[in-house]
């Protein structure tokens, strides 16, 4: 592995399946996807089959609540060591050139190793990898058991840079013809197709550690968003697995309090996570709304006077017609007062929300929906991607749907760097079927 601490990167040492296994079978999507949607796994089991696959190394969180989580970590763990030993993965050293094409899109990234020294996902963080939404505390512990003590990581985690000339992962691009193919196939499931490169040691792999550094230079920073000198560098923001992340910065911090200090084992692998690195400024990459769902509603409650009279009067509801007017109302807000959709079985409309608060609706209407759901207003909630998965869940008798707005993706540094993370669920990159498979794995032990 070769590390430059500067920018908290290193070229890792990756773990790939070898060419004789079926990568449409090995390659599942992150576990954090479709979680209300156990039909979608259950087609992917029955697609995987007996054949290898990261399906047997992860935990679909759909299956969170089951009443016997540690029955399925085992088998993750004994398939793990299985495939360890088993001669199913080769190694493959250095950053990997990774190129993700859906809907006519190709999203292009570097799959690297980030510092775990170097990232704080508290809300005031000032690190230079930093959370960029809240994170919710309680969704740490049943990760953490499911990770520590793995001797593998999968990573979902996707990782942006502010980088509008394009000077970290364009020139891969251009050079790919001279790298290594290490993999290129349609992923299942109508996902689309994912292609690696590897990116040895060399010029390449310098280019881009160069244009890290550059946006890593103090100065420049402070220039590029008109801050004050010395303040602190943003050089890697969250963008998808903010809860992976934060749970390998859990583990990291445990295993140096146990050992009694940073010293003693800072060349450890669990000093560091596997990510995928992605320009926020890549024409590919789309900033989607993360919608919520209440299920199970509890009897005699009417959530709409409820808002109203937590918003001190100042949010009242309208019946929108049709779901596609109530989506172009919410779509098309700008400033206060906020609006977002809702979607009953009854129909769809509109609630508007003209109340201090946060600065975008999703903040303003997560504030309620935590009030409302510690009283025991509804059984539970989950966040959701795409119109589809909000229309049909949020129509369902007992269940309600909150359809909220798309934040524009240019404001994300600057609002993380002013403000701190942002609400969190505010935003996903792309729809439910456009997330990271997972395709590399690195060793932790």
């Amino acid at each position: 592995m070769r590390i430059y601490e500067s920018i908290g990167l290193a070229a890792a040492d990756i773990l790939l399946p070898k060419p004789e296994i079926d990568p449409a079978k090995w390659a599942v999507i992150a576990c954090d996807q479709f979680t209300s949607e156990p039909e979608y796994w259950e087609k992917a089991a029955a697609f995987v089959g007996r054949a290898p696959s990261t399906l047997n190394l992860i935990y679909p969180e759909v299956y969170l609540e089951e009443p016997d989580p540690e029955t399925r970590i085992a088998r993750i763990r004994a398939a793990m060591a299985d495939y360890l030993k088993g001669g199913i993965l080769r190694e493959a050293e250095g950053l990997v050139y990774v190129e993700r094409t859906t809907c006519g899109r190709t999203r292009r990234g570097i799959v690297a190793g980030l510092d775990l020294e170097a990232y704080d996902f508290r809300r005031t963080a000032t690190s230079p990898i930093r959370a960029t939404e809240g994170t919710i505390m309680e969704r740490i512990p049943p990760r953490v058991r499911i990770r520590e003590g793995a001797p593998i990581e999968l990573p979902h985690i996707m990782v942006l840079v502010d980088d509008p000339e394009d000077a970290v992962v364009g020139p891969l691009e251009k050079a790919k013809a001279g790298l290594e193919p290490l993999y290129d196939f349609d992923l299942m499931m109508d996902s689309g197709r994912l292609a690696g490169y590897r990116v040895p040691a060399g010029p390449p792999e310098a280019a881009v550690v160069a244009a890290l550094s550059r946006l890593a230079d103090p100065a420049a920073f402070a220039r590029r968003y008109g801050l004050p000198a010395g303040t602190p560098v943003l050089l890697y923001a969250m963008g998808d697995g903010n809860h992976s992340l934060a749970t390998a910065k859990t583990i990291w911090e445990k295993t140096k309090e146990k050992a009694g200090g940073a010293d003693a084992v800072l060349s450890s692998p669990l000093r560091w996570a596997l990510v995928e690195i992605v320009n926020l400024h890549d024409p590919a990459l789309i900033f989607e709304p993360i919608h919520r769902v209440l299920f199970d509603l509890a009897p005699g409650r009417d959530i709409l006077a409820e808002a109203a009279a937590f918003f001190g009067g100042a949010a009242g509801f309208a019946s929108a017609g049709s779901p596609i007017l109530m989506r172009e109302a919410v779509d098309g807000q700008a400033g206060r007062p906020h609006k977002v959709g809702i979607i009953r079985e009854s129909g769809a409309g509109v609630l508007t929300i003209d109340a201090a608060g946060s600065n975008l609706p999703v903040g303003t209407i997560q504030a309620f929906l935590d009030a409302f759901l510690k009283d025991k207003g509804a059984r539970a909630i989950d966040y959701v991607h795409g119109e589809d998965a909000i229309a049909q869940l949020g129509a369902k008798p007992g269940n309600l749907g909150v359809y909220l707005p798309a934040m524009r993706k240019e404001e994300l540094f600057r609002t993380v760097i002013l403000d701190g993370a942002l609400p969190r669920k505010t935003f996903s990159m792309g729809e439910a079927w456009e997330k990271r498979f997972y395709m590399e794995a690195r060793r932790l032990g």
